[in-house]
């Protein structure tokens, strides 16, 4: 009887310090180059948590992932176009606002929007959010089209006697069908968010169109090939074409990058920090979405990655330049004239996905 109780009590002692152990640590599963240098470093040495940060750089990358079930993290970050159907398929906890003693300093306004995919906002923290629109090679655009821009900036990209006098220089467009077919649609005069398949064939066509002059697919790695001068266009997010333009100043190699803002509009998202059904780590998880939601923090990071942040309270901390940058901060003008992101249906999701296949291999 003694012995058992012992071996009970060790049991007991072992399973508390496994419990402890598991507890120091989290797994975080984000978009590459999407949070401030030292945001983690710090992190770590305040909690004594240890965080497992790996990178992604498209939608479809996560909920492929995220859909093949327990994915080893407690925090992933997706987008706004597919957080709803994920939300959905039951792949997220709903959160306890109670552990996020920073929640009360989210934007209002960003929050309204998030509750369309996400309605109550019962499981997502807007993290940044941002636009779909263009960066150039100001100098070898200018020399291409003779220094003239068009009146429509998106027929640099959607118009083949524009583009075909780019592609020598380089051209790159999102290697992702969700984040290309709302500009083709919305540059169309389509739904952004259609359910109607010809739309997808119509844009599909556009995007064929210009195909032979698309010298790039890629949803990060243009950031350093743009600011490398090896790229002249770039279909990107508005924060990756800063990243570009100021690592080009950085290296003071002569190119000149300019981030684009339409004034017929752009495709704004937001990205959410969310804690998945299978977490292990969960108090970690909340330790460091509210660490990230402290108004300085949230500003750092949205001053590194250059684009707007979730908080509200960070703007007070926010570089004076971004919050004047309109490819971060767009107008109102622009905002009325942009869409949000919106889920895709799943029977276009689809047809979009076979289409791209299509437009990539150029049948």
């Amino acid at each position: 009887m003694q012995k058992t109780t012992i071996a009970i009590m060790l049991a007991g002692l072992f399973g508390s310090h496994a419990v402890l152990a598991a507890s120091k640590e989290v797994n975080i599963y984000n978009w590459s180059d999407y949070i401030a240098e030292d945001t983690v470093p710090n992190f770590q040495k305040e909690t004594g948590i240890k965080v497992r940060y790996d990178v992604y750089d498209s939608n479809e990358i996560l909920q492929a992932k995220m859909l093949t079930g327990k994915s080893g993290y407690d925090i992933v970050v997706p987008s706004n176009t597919f957080l709803a159907k994920q939300i959905q398929s039951g792949l997220y906890q709903p959160l306890d606002k109670s552990k996020l003693s920073n929640y009360k300093g989210l934007d209002p306004e960003v929050m309204k929007l998030l509750a369309e995919v996400d309605p109550g906002n019962k499981y997502a923290i807007p993290y940044l959010w941002g636009m779909n629109t263009l960066g150039i090679n100001i100098d070898k655009v200018n020399k291409a089209l003779g220094g003239k821009l068009p009146a429509n900036q998106w027929d640099l990209l959607f118009k083949p006697e524009y583009v075909s006098r780019l592609k020598s220089c380089g051209v790159s467009i999102f290697d992702s069908p969700s984040e290309v077919f709302p500009m083709a649609l919305h540059y169309l005069g389509k739904d952004p968010a259609s359910k109607n398949e010809a739309d997808y064939k119509a844009a599909a066509l556009l995007l064929k169109q210009i195909r032979p002059s698309i010298t790039r697919f890629s949803s990060s790695g243009y950031i350093n090939e743009l600011a490398g001068g090896s790229l002249c266009l770039v279909l990107g997010y508005g924060g990756d074409l800063n990243i570009a333009r100021n690592r080009a100043l950085e290296t003071k190699n002569g190119v000149k990058i300019q981030p684009l803002v339409p004034a017929q509009g752009i495709g704004i998202w937001i990205d959410s920090m969310v804690i998945p059904k299978d977490a292990k780590n969960i108090d970690n998880a909340y330790k460091f979405i509210d660490y990230n939601l402290r108004p300085k923090v949230a500003a750092a990071t949205a001053n590194y990655v250059t684009y707007a942040s979730g908080s509200l309270e960070a703007r007070k901390f926010i570089d004076k330049e971004n919050l004047a940058n309109p490819s971060i901060f767009p107008s109102q003008a622009v905002m009325a004239k942009s869409f949000i992101m919106k889920p895709i249906d799943p029977k276009v999701q689809r047809l979009s996905t076979r289409l791209w296949t299509e437009i990539k291999t150029g049948k």
